[in-house]
């Protein structure tokens, strides 16, 4: 039930420009957070690239990083998110999406880099170990794949963000007493999990390929893959 909940909001509710006001927000400590993220990724490429987004929503991070890489494709289930971002992104010649449940990807060795961030793992319905093995199987040989979740560190900052998309109408009234272990539960049924750096390493060693996993900004945990042959 709570999954298929997260589903409606993600591909039915939180999409196209509500997704955008989400992302609008007013406190600074989480534009640092977003910024951070995209910061670390930036870090790891040199322009030439093939990147591969899952859960790519209207863009927003494929804009950033347009500049950054040669070609980016976003795949991205809600149909609304995907003409919306077509939009947004069409200054960037370089980016394209595909109207894709993540968890049905079926690449092999075309991309360089592979992104699953913004607590995407979480985020998506589905089994994670299925999107990490899809994501390792995209990758060519010596490409990266970057998963990102929540530290505990921003455990405050991320639970006044959720109020603030909550007072905007974007989700439900939020559920304070089971509200509590990294969990976010709303009334109406939503409920936003995240996982530990112990998750992250298990996804690692499922991977079988070398892995690292980075604190960043003290609010992202990065698990980052590498597909042997570097």
């Amino acid at each position: 039930m709570v999954m298929e909940m997260k589903e409606n909001y993600y591909s039915k509710s939180l999409n196209a420009s509500r997704l955008l006001d989400v992302y609008q927000t007013g406190i600074d400590r989480v534009r640092r957070y977003l910024e951070a993220e995209i910061e670390f990724v930036k870090r790891h490429l040199d322009g030439v690239e093939r990147v591969l987004e899952l859960a790519a929503g209207y863009g927003r991070i494929m804009r950033e990083l347009a500049p950054f890489a040669a070609s980016i494709v976003g795949v991205e289930f809600s149909k609304d998110s995907v003409l919306f971002g077509n939009e947004y992104l069409a200054p960037f010649h370089n980016c394209s999406f595909q109207t894709l449940d993540a968890h049905l990807i079926d690449f092999d060795s075309e991309f360089d880099v592979v992104l699953c961030l913004q607590n995407g793992l979480s985020a998506m319905k589905g089994d994670p170990r299925n999107l990490v093995e899809r994501s390792i199987r995209a990758l060519a040989r010596g490409g990266k794949a970057f998963f990102s979740t929540y530290s505990a560190k921003f455990w405050d900052h991320r639970l006044e963000w959720f109020k603030e998309q909550s007072d905007k109408g974007l989700l439900g009234e939020i559920d304070w007493e089971n509200t509590k272990d990294g969990k976010i539960v709303c009334f109406d049924g939503f409920k936003a999990t995240t996982f530990s750096e112990e998750d992250l390493d298990a996804f690692g060693i499922l991977s079988g390929q070398p892995y690292r996993i980075e604190e960043v900004d003290e609010s992202s945990l990065f698990l980052v893959v590498q597909k042997d042959g570097a």
